[in-house]
C-alpha cells in the first residue's frame, strides 16, 4: 500500500506541474493550449543540451525552465494573441498545429531515440517498505515546492489578486488599472516554467524522447478537466486522481478476481483507465471536481 501511494505521488507531481500551467493560462485566455505539453519536452531537451555543454544539472534545469518561460511568452504574443482575435476555437487548432511543429523540430534536432541525463547511480532508498530512488525523491520534493510557491503567488501576492480579477472580468480589471496583458504574459511565463520543470522531472526519473509531450497530452488534459479546467489548484487534485487510476491499472494484481495467480493489465491501458475515470467524473460533475468556469461579465 505504501508503495502504491509513493508511485501515485511520483506520477502525480509531474502531471500536476503541467496541468496547473494549462489551467492557469486557460483561466485567463479561455482556450486550452495544446502546445503547452510540448514545453515540457522543450525544457527536458534544453536541460540535457546544457548539461552536455558542461553545466551542472541544477543550473541547466534553472536556465532551461527560464528559457521555456520566455519561449511561451513569445509564442503567446506572436501567435496566440493574433489567433484569439478569430476566436478560441481557431486558437486551439493553431496550438495543435504548433504542437505538431514542435514534434517535427524535436525529431530533427534530437532524433527518435530516447535519451537520459547523466546521473549518478545509487541504490534505491526504502521508506516504510516502499522503494524509491534518490533522484525520484529530489524530483518530487522540487515539484511539490514549485506547486507550493505557485499557490503562494496565487493567493498571497498582488500578481495573484490581479490574475484572479482578470480571470473573473478582464474588462473590469482593466478599467480598475490592472495591466491585463502584462498579467496574462506573466502567468504564461510561469506556466512555461512549470511545464519545463515537469518535463525535466519526468526525464530525471526515466528517459526523454521527442514524443514526451504527446505522451503527456492526454493525461495532462484529463487531470486539468477532472480538477476543473480553469482551476489551477484543482488541476493538482485532478493529477492525483488520474495518477491513482493509472497506477492502479498497471500495479494491481487482478489475478485473484479471475481465478489466476498473477494477472496484470498491460501498461498501454493506463491512459484508457484515466479517461474512463474522466468520463465517470464528468457524468457526475460536468465541470470537474471543482468549479472551473469563472463567469465573465
Amino acid at each position: 500500500m505504501v508503495q502504491f501511494v509513493v508511485d501515485v505521488l511520483i506520477r502525480a507531481v509531474d502531471l500536476a506541474l503541467i496541468a496547473i500551467g494549462l489551467s492557469s493560462v486557460y483561466s485567463l485566455i479561455r482556450f486550452p493550449n495544446v502546445a503547452l505539453v510540448q514545453y515540457a519536452t522543450t525544457g527536458a531537451l534544453l536541460a540535457l543540451g546544457l548539461q552536455m555543454a558542461g553545466l551542472p544539472l541544477v543550473v541547466a534545469a534553472i536556465v532551461a525552465c527560464a528559457l521555456v518561460g520566455i519561449i511561451a511568452v513569445v509564442l503567446n504574443v506572436v501567435v496566440f494573441e493574433r489567433l484569439l482575435r478569430a476566436g478560441s476555437a481557431i486558437a486551439m487548432i493553431g496550438s495543435l498545429a504548433l504542437s505538431m511543429v514542435f514534434s517535427a523540430i524535436f525529431l530533427v534536432t534530437a532524433g527518435p531515440r530516447p535519451k537520459r541525463f547523466e546521473l549518478e547511480i545509487n541504490p534505491p532508498l526504502r521508506f516504510l517498505g516502499a522503494r524509491l530512488t534518490e533522484h525520484q525523491l529530489i524530483s518530487v520534493g522540487i515539484s511539490v515546492l514549485a506547486i507550493a510557491v505557485f499557490a503562494l503567488i496565487l493567493f498571497r501576492t498582488d500578481l495573484g489578486r490581479c490574475m484572479r480579477a482578470t480571470a473573473t472580468n478582464s474588462v473590469l480589471a482593466s478599467a480598475t488599472g490592472i495591466d491585463t496583458r502584462k498579467v496574462t504574459n506573466t502567468v504564461v511565463f510561469l506556466s512555461g516554467v512549470m511545464a519545463g520543470l515537469g518535463g525535466i522531472g519526468l526525464s530525471v526519473k526515466g528517459e526523454m524522447s521527442a514524443q514526451l509531450g504527446l505522451d503527456m497530452l492526454l493525461p495532462v488534459f484529463a487531470a486539468a478537466i477532472v480538477g476543473g479546467l480553469g482551476n489551477a489548484l484543482g488541476a493538482a487534485v485532478g493529477a492525483v486522481v488520474i495518477a491513482a487510476a493509472e497506477t492502479m491499472v498497471t500495479n494491481v494484481n487482478f489475478g485473484p478476481l479471475f481465478g489466476e495467480t498473477v494477472l496484470f493489465i498491460p501498461a498501454a491501458y493506463a491512459t484508457a483507465a484515466s479517461f474512463l475515470l474522466l468520463v465517470v467524473v464528468l457524468l457526475i460533475k460536468p465541470y470537474g471536481l471543482f468549479v472551473a468556469e469563472v463567469k465573465r461579465g
